[in-house]
């Protein structure tokens, strides 16, 4: 485990995410076109930090977007610029397939997955940092976050070392998470895991990364926690969403150069 507390981090007086809304969230962001993309993008003009995100399967939803915002503005000492592009070009996974427990919903899953692949979307990554990098001259350095499935497309664009373009990265409850993997990382990286998560697959991933990290389960949490399966009406899970971020902000805080 990283030194870094859990609830404690870099700049604890000057990062402190807002009040998290449980229903009726209002992004702060706006929707634009980039690199032939849909993208959510928040935070303010003149960032010199960009950030992207890799949403998780089920796309634009509240819980994900007000993640994208507290993300953006919460430490005042150093605001991000976000930029949330839509992989599935408005076709996400439909969030009423989970669970998959019909012979139904296990074909309609299969279907989806199989047009949807991180890896494709882990090589077109680059290329639409670079429309991102024209489009944004201000920003002279990038960091990149996946949720879930998001959390795979992480995993494989930092470790290239020929194209990968960001300089930190984090995995928030990842899909698939492969120990072999770790060692490829080459920029600092954390890992917030849920309940859900392979315990002994997250320890010997952590065991194998090879750079500055912080890994931590949030061990009574669902995998989707920080994205679209949160349930924000339940206290705990509100509670857990906001120190989740808090840790991903002071963890930006303290390891990105």
């Amino acid at each position: 485990m990283s030194s870094m507390p859990a609830t404690h981090g870099h700049s604890e007086a000057c990062c402190n995410v807002p009040p998290v809304v449980s229903d009726g969230y209002v992004p702060k962001g706006s929707y634009t076109q980039l690199g032939g993309k849909k993208t959510y993008v928040t935070g303010p003009a003149d960032a010199t930090k960009g950030l992207v995100s890799v949403f998780d399967i089920f796309g634009y939803f509240s819980q994900t977007l007000q993640g994208a915002d507290i993300l953006a503005t919460s430490d005042s000492q150093q605001k991000y610029k976000l930029f949330m592009p839509d992989w599935f070009n408005g076709k996400p996974c439909d969030i009423a397939w989970y669970p998959p427990d019909t012979e139904e919903k296990q074909q309609k899953l299969g279907e989806w997955f199989a047009k949807n692949s991180p890896v494709d979307v882990a090589v077109a990554l680059v290329d639409y940092v670079k429309v991102l990098k024209t489009a944004n001259p201000s920003i002279t350095s990038w960091g990149l976050i996946g949720y879930c499935w998001g959390g795979k497309v992480v995993e494989l664009v930092t470790s290239q070392a020929a194209t990968n373009p960001f300089s930190i990265s984090a995995a928030c409850h990842p899909a698939m998470v492969d120990p072999a993997g770790a060692s490829k990382i080459l920029v600092p990286y954390a890992l917030l895991a849920s309940m859900e998560e392979p315990a002994e697959a997250v320890k010997e991933f952590e065991s194998g990364l090879k750079v500055p990290h912080y890994v931590e389960t949030f061990g009574d949490q669902v995998h989707g926690f920080m994205a679209a399966r949160a349930d924000l009406s339940d206290p705990r899970v509100k509670a857990e969403y906001a120190r989740a971020y808090q840790v991903l902000i002071d963890f930006l805080a303290k390891e990105w150069p």
